[in-house]
């Protein structure tokens, strides 16, 4: 509870300030509760108080601004700079070699999914930029993936209304299996309307096909 307080204070104080700045602060790996703070001001959203739509260019903007000073960090200073600074912003040796792990383990594809994993989201553009993955495929992964974030987390505000924090604390736990979900939805739609779209254009082939019958002369 003192946690969200401070957030309330802080919406009070400066409004939607606090989103932008927060969430480009967070990805830069200091301490800051950017899904707490989604959730929240997508509540003040549902009260009338912030306007939806601000918020979500805002939340975008903070995130892969923010994500983006982390990729040219690494990009340009490389893991010998991380490693010896990083501490002074939270990137502990434990917590590097924790998301190298990962990094192995998915690859690129982290910078997508990492988002939604606790620990983890703060490191990918840093990794990115360390492992010399291109700009358009970081773009591509990263800004894709920060669009699903913001909604997924401004929205629960937005939807649930007074009853935000309970649903917020269940989806954060279980987040990567909600976006997998909405992956996977995602594809089986696109997969139904591509079978119709081609199921219709070859029917179409065939009746153009067709021979027309010539009418009988008398």
């Amino acid at each position: 509870m003192e946690l969200l307080k401070w957030i309330q204070l802080l919406f009070g104080d400066y409004g939607y300030v606090v989103l932008f700045f927060g969430l480009v602060l967070e990805f830069i790996a200091l301490p800051f509760p950017g899904e707490t703070t989604m959730a929240y001001a997508g509540y003040l959203s549902y009260a009338g108080k912030l306007h939806f739509g601000w918020l979500l260019i805002l939340a975008f903007l903070g995130t892969t601004i923010g994500i983006t000073i982390t990729y040219f960090i690494g990009l340009k200073a490389g893991l010998p700079f991380i490693q010896r600074y990083g501490k002074w912003v939270l990137l502990s040796e434990h917590k590097l070699e924790r998301a190298q792990k990962w990094f192995n383990k998915y690859g690129q594809s982290l910078v997508f999914l990492g988002y939604f994993i606790p620990g983890v989201r703060h490191f990918t553009g840093y990794f990115a930029g360390m492992i010399n993955l291109s700009f358009r495929k970081f773009a591509l992964y990263a800004y894709s993936g920060a669009l699903l974030w913001v909604v997924l987390f401004l929205s629960i505000g937005k939807l649930f209304g007074p009853q935000w924090n309970l649903v917020f604390h269940t989806v954060e736990k279980y987040s990567i299996w909600v976006v997998g979900a909405i992956i996977l939805l995602a594809l089986i739609l696109l997969i139904y309307r591509y079978r119709n779209s081609l199921l219709i254009s070859k029917i179409m082939r065939k009746l153009k096909a067709k021979p027309v019958s010539k009418t009988r002369q008398n």
